[in-house]
Formats: structure tokens, sequence, C-alpha cells
């Protein structure tokens, strides 16, 4: 899941400083989830979903799959 976070980071040419700035957390909070040093919050994991328009299940390792699934009624 952490190297997941880090990819998806530097796919999109991101910076931790301006990812930790989506999340309105601090660069060192931030680089603690990508090392694995601190427990991903489940608000934040869905916030990093959102931003790199991919899955929970698919930074969490769960699926291989990077496409988000398609949107529910709830979630439109």
């Amino acid at each position: 899941m952490y190297q997941r976070i880090k990819d998806l980071r530097e796919d999109s040419d991101l910076k931790q400083r301006e990812i930790a700035e989506m999340l309105h957390c601090s660069q060192q909070v931030y680089s603690n989830y990508e090392l694995g040093q601190r427990d991903i919050p489940t608000a934040i994991l869905i916030r990093l979903a959102k931003i790199h328009r991919t899955s929970t299940d698919y930074i969490l390792g769960i699926t291989n799959i990077k496409e988000p699934y398609p949107p529910t009624e709830d979630n439109k």
C-alpha cells in the first residue's frame, strides 16, 4: 500500500508537499504514510483514491486494476 501511494504520486508528477496540502496535513505526516511509519486513516485513504482517480482497493493492494469503480447512486 505504501509503495502504491508513492508510485501514484510520482506518476502524477506531484511532490509530497503538494499531496500533503491536498490532504490538509504536513509534508512530514504524508512522508510517514509513504514510508509505512504511520497508518493511513480511512478518510485520508478515500481522499487519496479521489485525488488519484483510483479505488481504495487498488491503493490497499486488493486489486491490480487501477481504474476506479463506476459511481453509484450514493456517490454521484
